[in-house]
């Protein structure tokens, strides 16, 4: 709870829509008791656990000790824990029994053979619950696997006498979702009086949405755990307790409900979930969780003898800037057999399959990277197909493995200007997106637009995954022997979040140049929050901007002119705020006349019949006017301009006036400028 709370000071938008959520969840649990739905009698679960035991001393934990902690949460989540008989008769009928069970996981992400249990020995002596070093291994921690298919379980050492502290769903990002225990805590552990294992149940309580029973208000009696059959408690319980146990909060019988898993007891009294606890915990994992119930991570990986793997091309780019490509493979020997030769074939879209023949020594489950010979394309999107035959001279055993592709797109520069309004295909030709993660990217939309029917947009207020980031980006661009070069688009933003809260994780657009292809960029357009947004009032749905909350933006990247083509994209970094929306996105360049840039003041054409531009190079910062005098010397026309000079070009029309000679005069605050013309 104190970690939550610390991400609602850190992130105020995320309190907001927990509210939103919590009030949607009791619907789907009203639903589901209305409807007697319970995993236990209908749809029973089995969830892929992968423990991570992260110690300086691997000897501390034995696998004994996990085995007796599984045991003992599929004990405790089922109902048939011995210590069931613990609970007293005033309240065996709220007594709940969840049909959530936990297996070993038996295979890892990439489908190799697993324990479910693996070991880093780090060089760490402890780990502090309030940052999350644990979870990532450059912290001297261990990565979670992949928290849509497993449940992750760290097991290390807890600094401070903490026992454990689990992750709410969509409680902040996505690779830290689980839950980590103090290696103490595990049954047989050295932890007095906290090692039976009753800690990882009580932890994945919170991990499936249960908060502590009595409601984290300190006594107030004003707190709520959100379940309708638990007592109303004051505090929580430290040592253990027989018999009906009433307090400030509930002063009747038959009293506070100490035995349950949600609150601080010793694990030797806890005893029980109630039925609505069951019920809320079935409801948010159907919610938030429910993609575990379909990941094969609880299936033994069938060994076959001759199997060969294209784990992944990483090799070319989504985007290529050349007609050539070299394909870079990771190979995977995936038999048990010792792999010494495979044929690697790689073809482009339905061309011509190009062979390669790979030879080595890869031991089962070894992976070596491959780089294939070059290939050639065209402009257009294509597709790179890549797969293995014949493992070892023989017929694979398994071809569901064998075979990897990657799109990409290559098309050469192109000149300027590039007007984009999203009214056809999408993404545009020689446009392109970059979702690494898979999750919500830029799509087209036609609820919205500042032109025409159609824009592009981005559902940051669906995405959950803080700090994703996703490029939309335009074709490459040959800006090259110009005068200068803008960006321009039209932009709709809104908040979830009061644009007043300080320090908020904010949705974030960036305008980016890349000049070379896109492997680096440089940000020349960072907008957040406030100054991001086209509506000023938080926005609690899904914003759709009105035709007059739209603003232009255009930015001036002259200064790449000299690196000749770049790549513009549209970086959006999400912070679960709202929808941002862009639309006529232009890319365009201004050449100067010659005549102009050599004259510093041109006056066209000359002669004329009537229509006259008077052109300025470079932008005439202190003009104060422009006026046009006819022979005898009276003004026929003027332009005044007062304050800033907005413009390089002023036009006058003399048609109606008589033929012959005019002078144009240009006036600044240190000079005066003129010109003459002929009307004929």
């Amino acid at each position: 709870m104190e970690l939550l709370t610390k991400r609602f000071t850190q992130q105020p938008g995320l309190k907001l829509m927990f509210d939103q959520r919590e009030l949607r969840l009791k619907q789907l649990i009203s639903e589901r008791v209305r409807a007697g739905k319970s995993l236990k009698t209908s749809e029973e679960v089995t969830i892929p656990v992968v423990f991570h035991v992260v110690l300086n001393r691997q000897s501390q934990v034995t696998d004994a000790q996990i085995m007796a902690q599984l045991d003992t949460i599929n004990k405790d989540y089922a109902g048939t824990n011995s210590g069931a008989a613990l609970i007293p008769e005033h309240f065996k009928s709220l007594f709940g029994q969840s049909g959530i069970q936990f297996c070993l996981a038996q295979r890892t992400p990439d489908d190799a053979p697993s324990t479910g249990i693996v070991r880093y020995t780090t060089t760490r002596s402890t780990f502090d619950y309030t940052t999350n070093l644990l979870k990532h291994a450059e912290s001297g921690g261990a990565d979670a696997w992949d928290p849509d298919r497993y449940l992750n379980i760290w097991i290390c050492d807890l600094s401070g006498g903490t026992l454990g502290y689990a992750t709410f769903p969509d409680d902040g990002v996505p690779d830290e979702q689980g839950v980590a225990i103090d290696y103490a805590s595990l049954p047989g552990g050295a932890a007095t009086s906290y090692n039976r294992g009753k800690t990882l149940t009580h932890e994945l309580g919170h991990y499936f949405n249960l908060r502590h029973i009595w409601g984290d208000d300190n006594g107030g009696c004003t707190g709520s755990d959100e379940v309708e059959d638990t007592p109303n408690q004051g505090n929580s319980t430290s040592t253990c307790r027989t018999g009906i146990m009433t307090d400030n909060c509930t002063q009747t019988s038959p009293g506070i409900m100490y035995q349950n898993y949600m609150d601080y007891t010793p694990d030797g009294c806890l005893a029980m979930f109630t039925k609505m606890q069951v019920a809320r915990m079935e409801a948010s994992f159907t919610r938030s969780r429910a993609s575990l119930a379909m990941s094969n991570a609880c299936t033994p990986v069938n060994v076959k003898n001759k199997d060969a793997s294209i784990r992944s091309i990483t090799q070319p780019d989504q985007r290529l800037c050349e007609n050539t490509l070299t394909p870079q493979v990771i190979l995977v020997n995936r038999g048990g057999e010792t792999l010494t030769s495979v044929t690697i074939n790689a073809v482009i879209d339905d061309g011509t399959v190009r062979t390669f023949n790979w030879t080595g020594s890869l031991a089962t489950y070894a992976q070596t990277t491959v780089t294939l010979p070059a290939l050639t394309t065209v402009e257009g999107n294509h597709v790179l197909s890549i797969y293995t035959t014949n493992p070892n001279g023989a017929a694979d055993e398994d071809t569901s493995n064998d075979s990897s592709t990657l799109d990409f797109i290559y098309f050469e520069p192109i000149n300027p200007p590039v007007t984009e309004s999203f009214e056809g295909l999408f993404p545009p030709r020689g446009w392109d997106i970059v979702n690494e993660d898979g999750g919500t990217t830029w799509e087209k939309t036609n609820s919205a637009a500042k032109t025409g029917s159609s824009a592009v947009t981005i559902s940051n207020f669906d995405n959950e995954a803080i700090g994703q980031k996703d490029y939309l980006r335009l074709p490459t661009v040959n800006i090259a022997g110009t005068d200068s070069a803008f960006v321009s688009f039209q932009l709709a933003a809104a908040t979830f979040t009061s644009t007043n809260v300080q320090s908020n994780v904010w949705d974030t657009l960036q305008v980016m140049i890349s000049t070379d292809c896109g492997k680096t960029y440089t940000s020349v357009y960072k907008k957040w929050g406030p100054t991001l947004t086209t509506r000023s009032v938080a926005t609690r749905s899904a914003f759709l901007p009105t035709e007059s909350e739209w603003r232009r933006e255009e930015i001036d990247i002259s200064g790449y002119i000299s690196q000749g083509e770049v790549l513009v994209a549209f970086l959006n970094t999400n912070g679960n705020e709202n929808n941002v929306f862009l639309d006529d996105i232009n890319v365009r360049t201004v050449t100067v006349n010659p005549n102009l840039k050599e004259a510093g003041f041109l006056v066209a054409p000359n002669p004329t019949d009537g229509l006259v531009s008077v052109q300025f190079y470079p932008h005439p910062e202190e003009l104060k006017s422009v006026a046009i005098y006819n022979a005898a010397g009276q003004k026929v026309k003027e332009t005044v301009i007062s304050g800033t000079v907005t413009t390089h070009v002023y036009d006058f029309n003399l048609t109606g006036y008589p033929l012959g000679l005019y002078i144009v005069k240009a006036e600044f605050t240190d000079r005066v400028l003129t010109k003459k013309i002929v009307k004929r």
